[in-house]
C-alpha cells in the first residue's frame, strides 16, 4: 500500500507558474507532484498556460499560482478597489493605531493643470491639520475616562489608549489619505483585479493597475499578460453615470430623520438556519426539516438555537477580540435589526 505523503511545492524552489502546472497536470499524469514538477521548466510552464489557460480557458489552473503584493502610499479610495475582491487576503496600515502625517495624501491626477487642484490641496491640508490638532485633546479626554488598569505596563496602557483616541480622530481624514496594504491572492483573482483597476474611472486606480500588471508579469508572465481594460466595465459605468436620475421626493434637502433604515431582511432567516442544521445532521429533506422547525414552539426554537451557537466563543476563535459568547452577540444583533425576533441568548 503506498505511503501517505503531504508536502509543499516551495515557491523558493519553483516559480508560481510551474507550481500551477504541476498541480494541473496531476489530472492526467500518474506521477507524483514532485516528479511532475521536476520535469518542468519555466518555458514549458509558459507554453502550458498559453495553451490551456489562455487558449482553452481553463482559468482555474491559475488559482494555484499565488502572488504577494505590497502597495505603498496609495489613497484610501484606491485601496477600496484593491480590496474589492474578498477571494484574497489583505493586511492594511491601521488608522486605529498609527498617526498620519500632514502630507500623507494623494492628489488626483485628474486635477493637474486645473484651478480646482489648489482648492483640493488646501481642503485636504485643512482636514489633516484638524486631525493633528484633535489628537491631544481627545487623548486627554480618553485618559480621564480610561485609567490605567492594575499591573498594566506602560506599553500596554499606551497601546490601549492610542487605539481609542487615534481611532476616534481618524474619521476626520479624507479619502485621499494614503495607506499601505499587503495583498496575497491567486493569479486568477489578480488578473480579475487588474482588469477591474484598468477599467476604473479614476486615473490613480488605473495607474496602480498598470503597475500591478507590470510587477505581476515578472513572476507570472503568461497568466497576466492579457489582463487589460474591459470595455463592458468602462462603457456601462459611463452610460449609467451620465444617465439623468431624478432624486426621489425629499432627497437632496438635508439630513432626513430616517437616515438609517433597514430596507429588507429574510423574515424566515432564523427558521432556515435551524432547518439547515437539522438537514445536515439528520436523515431528512430540507423541506421536512423546515416544516419541523415551523411546528416547534418559540421556546423550543430558542433552545435549538442555543445548542447550535452557544459554543462559538473566543475559545474557538482565539484571534477574535470577543469578551462574550457569540450567541449573545448574534442574538442581540438580531433583536436590534428585527424587533420581533424570537432568538434568545
Amino acid at each position: 500500500m503506498p505511503e501517505r505523503e503531504i508536502y509543499l511545492l516551495s515557491p523558493r524552489a519553483l516559480s508560481p507558474e510551474t507550481i500551477a502546472v504541476a498541480f494541473a497536470k496531476t489530472s492526467r499524469a500518474p506521477e507524483s507532484f514532485r516528479e511532475i514538477a521536476a520535469e518542468l521548466s519555466d518555458e514549458q510552464s509558459a507554453k502550458f498556460h498559453e495553451k490551456w489557460v489562455v487558449g482553452y480557458g481553463h482559468a482555474s489552473v491559475a488559482e494555484h499560482a499565488v502572488l504577494h503584493f505590497a502597495f505603498e502610499n496609495v489613497s484610501r479610495i484606491a485601496i477600496e478597489t484593491i480590496e474589492s475582491s474578498r477571494l484574497a487576503s489583505y493586511t492594511e496600515k491601521s488608522t486605529r493605531y498609527q498617526k498620519w502625517g500632514q502630507f500623507d495624501f494623494t492628489i488626483p491626477p485628474e486635477l493637474d493643470g486645473l484651478p480646482l487642484r489648489d482648492e483640493f490641496v488646501d481642503t485636504v491640508r485643512f482636514l489633516f491639520s484638524t486631525y493633528a490638532e484633535s489628537l491631544d485633546p481627545v487623548k486627554n479626554l480618553i485618559l480621564e475616562r480610561s485609567p490605567r488598569r492594575e499591573n498594566e505596563s506602560d506599553e500596554a496602557y499606551d497601546r490601549r489608549i492610542r487605539s481609542q483616541y487615534v481611532d476616534r480622530c481618524r474619521f476626520i481624514l479624507p479619502a485621499a489619505a494614503n495607506a499601505n496594504v499587503g495583498m496575497t491572492a491567486n493569479v486568477r483573482i489578480v488578473e480579475m483585479i487588474i482588469r477591474k483597476m484598468l477599467s476604473h474611472p479614476l486615473a490613480e486606480v488605473r495607474q496602480i493597475g498598470e503597475k500591478m500588471k507590470e510587477v505581476a508579469k515578472a513572476e507570472t508572465p503568461t497568466l497576466v499578460k492579457y489582463a487589460d481594460a474591459v470595455p463592458y466595465f468602462v462603457e456601462t459605468v459611463q452610460e449609467i453615470a451620465l444617465s439623468p436620475t431624478p432624486l426621489p421626493r425629499g432627497e437632496g434637502q438635508g439630513l432626513r430623520e430616517d437616515w438609517c433604515t433597514l430596507i429588507d431582511y429574510d423574515k424566515d432567516g432564523e427558521k432556515k438556519i435551524l432547518a439547515a442544521a437539522l438537514y445536515r445532521f439528520n436523515e431528512m429533506s430540507f423541506t421536512n426539516a423546515l416544516a419541523y422547525i415551523e411546528a416547534l414552539s418559540e421556546s423550543e426554537k430558542a433552545e435549538l438555537a442555543d445548542t447550535l451557537l452557544k459554543r462559538l466563543t473566543a475559545t474557538m476563535y482565539p484571534c477574535a477580540n470577543w469578551n462574550i459568547p457569540l450567541i449573545h452577540s448574534i442574538s442581540s444583533w438580531t433583536r436590534a435589526l428585527m424587533p420581533n425576533s424570537n432568538v434568545t441568548a
